[in-house]
């Protein structure tokens, strides 16, 4: 049975593992090992409540097959970005241009340096390996980020945001980066991935440009890719898309991929969701993600199960992983 629950500090090992098979331009996880072990430590205490200011809290998930203890997978939470570290991103926005003189008028699009999440909850930092793939692992890691956020919403900002990996090479080069940031930051690509990842960003603020960007000065290449994922993220998009989400024309400055956004409360997930007490209940069998709807050790899983007016049943197997008994309250999506 497939489980996703709150990382620890003891998954150190296999996150590192993790984190070294997800190639060019995962920024989140572009860290040394001893930063993935802070991050398993912060997120520990986020779980625990540790953060009066939610800024400073993110939260680590591991998709975890039970019946083997193997880490198949990992995704993260940040409560909310670009307070205490800017969280920077291009903004295409559409100029007006008109002469009487010259009797020319006509619409010129450029780009600029924006912070305009802040505060926003971001969800992120999405991988499983090869070894869960074709199980339905990605589509449970993703939506199960929702029923978290469903167990203490306070925690959590009014909009969730989500940056889609751009468009990279079979050797991990960019083609918007190298064209667009490469020329401020005289740098790789994969030393800007790393530095954005281990830093507070300062050196963006201090090297990027604050003049907008026009984008006809750009090669038709790099427009070309302005806004679109890697084809491995495509169905992320789309199921970005299914949530709720859209693009409002915000790119990554490094790849250029796309960053959507959605009002927390209508995303699909979160919204469908109930809350139930586990007990005997008389409906027919539907597939359905069971979550623990508590921060303190959340855990959820995909399972069978039967739902009453106020309660949902729940075979052994579901009831052991999630760790609830008769009475324990429980947030279940159905299947739709």
């Amino acid at each position: 049975m497939l489980l996703v629950r709150s990382a620890r500090s003891a998954d150190h090992a296999a996150f590192t593992a993790l984190a070294a098979s997800t190639g060019a331009g995962f920024t989140s996880l572009a860290v040394t090992p001893d930063a993935l072990a802070e991050k398993l430590v912060k997120s520990e205490k986020s779980f625990a409540g540790d953060f009066p200011d939610r800024s400073d809290a993110a939260y680590q998930l591991m998709l975890e097959d039970t019946d083997t203890g193997t880490v198949l997978g990992t995704a993260a939470v940040k409560a909310a970005v670009g307070i205490k570290k800017p969280y920077f991103d291009f903004k295409i926005m559409t100029f007006a241009q008109s002469s009487t003189e010259a009797k020319r008028r006509f619409d010129m699009e450029a780009m600029m340096l924006v912070n305009d999440f802040a505060g926003c909850t971001e969800v992120g930092s999405l991988f499983v390996s090869d070894a869960a793939r074709g199980r339905g692992a990605g589509r449970l890691m993703a939506q199960s980020r929702y029923l978290l956020m469903g167990a203490d919403r306070s925690r959590f900002g009014e909009r969730v945001v989500a940056e889609l990996r751009g468009v990279v090479d079979e050797k991990g080069d960019s083609v918007f980066f190298n064209h667009v940031t490469r020329p401020f930051f005289r740098m790789t690509f994969d030393e800007a991935d790393r530095m954005s990842a281990a830093t507070d960003n300062q050196f963006i603020l201090d090297l990027m440009p604050t003049h907008p960007i026009y984008l006809d000065h750009l090669p038709p290449g790099v427009r070309e890719v302005m806004g679109k994922t890697h084809p491995h993220g495509v169905n992320a998009k789309k199921l970005l898309e299914w949530e709720g989400y859209e693009y409002h024309r915000y790119v990554d400055i490094f790849d250029g991929g796309p960053l959507m956004d959605c009002a927390i409360n209508r995303i699909r997930t979160l919204s469908q969701s109930r809350v139930l007490k586990i007990g005997a209940a008389d409906g027919d069998p539907v597939e359905a993600m069971v979550s623990t709807d508590r921060m303190d050790d959340f855990r959820l899983t995909r399972c069978r199960v039967q739902l009453g007016a106020q309660t949902v049943q729940l075979d052994d197997d579901a009831r052991r992983v999630l760790d609830l008994n008769d009475g324990d309250t429980a947030r279940i999506w159905v299947n739709s």
